[in-house]
């Protein structure tokens, strides 16, 4: 498929969808073509927090309404070789990323166009041995034309960016609780009072009123009395009486933690002025 662009800056945000239909990332940045300032390559953030970039090439994608489709899934751009965004991008680089995709580089790739000019054998030569700019800022590439000693074409400002830390949380599993229920043996003492039967010896003397008893009977003679003693035992008896129910509950406890991080920013500085030979 063949990529008609006459504005770079439309791609900027365009949703970029894969083979299957799924959503891979959105275009964070366009590499133009230092000869031409075509643009060549797309650059996708996806991953979390947009952390992850991968460079996709323009020759192969289409665009769909608001979408930019390409004929790749989440893992052909997830392990395609990284390129830092800082730095441009060199011919070995674009040999790399173009095996990667599985695209023909034998100096006739086509690659994508602006109104009805496509890149020939030997412009893919001078492409593949020039130098590629990245536009990693705004939403639009600078087409404007001015000097600068670095090597690209831009205007007469130099775009300054900073790296921002985005921060958010995320629920992940930690542990589980459960309950569970054994038994367990334990000695309990308890005091109980106890009683018991003695033999006491009561004597009284003999009365008018007791004497018939006392002599009825032989005068002398051998005699024996039996008395039954009874005595308590402590005994003991167990029964499963309900003392409490217990349930587990959950509760959200949050606590402030410290996130670091490294992010980079550019700085701009003067070098002086040089003087020139008049």
């Amino acid at each position: 498929m063949t990529l008609n662009i006459t504005d770079p800056s439309t791609l900027y945000g365009k949703a970029v969808i894969g083979r299957d239909g799924e959503k891979l990332g959105k275009v964070d940045g366009v590499y133009l073509d230092n000869d031409t300032q075509r643009p060549e390559w797309a650059a996708v953030k996806s991953g979390l927090f947009g952390s992850h970039v991968s460079l996709v090439p323009l020759a192969t994608a289409d665009t769909a309404g608001d979408d930019l489709r390409v004929p790749f899934d989440k893992e052909a751009l997830s392990s395609a070789p990284h390129h830092d965004p800082e730095r441009e991008l060199s011919p070995q680089d674009e040999v790399e990323l173009f095996e990667h995709y599985g695209v023909s580089y034998g100096g006739e790739t086509v690659t994508a166009q602006t109104g009805d000019q496509t890149r020939t054998g030997s412009e893919n030569q001078q492409f593949g041995a020039g130098e590629r700019t990245f536009d990693h800022d705004s939403d639009r590439v600078d087409t404007a034309v001015g000097r600068d000693t670095s090597g690209p074409t831009t205007d007469d400002a130099m775009t300054r960016s900073e790296e921002r830390m985005r921060v958010g949380t995320e629920t992940t599993e930690v542990g589980r609780a459960r309950l569970r229920k054994y038994v367990v043996t334990e000695n309990v003492t308890q005091t109980v009072p106890v009683s018991h039967e003695e033999v006491r010896i009561e004597r009284e003397p003999i009365t008018e009123a007791s004497v018939g008893d006392a002599v009825d009977g032989p005068s002398i003679s051998e005699e024996e009395h039996e008395v039954t003693l009874h005595a308590e035992r402590p005994v003991t008896q167990t029964e499963a009486v309900p003392v409490e129910r217990v349930r587990i509950g959950k509760e959200t406890v949050t606590e402030h933690e410290k996130v670091s991080g490294e992010v980079r920013k550019e700085q701009i500085e003067s070098s002086g002025v040089e003087e020139t030979d008049r």
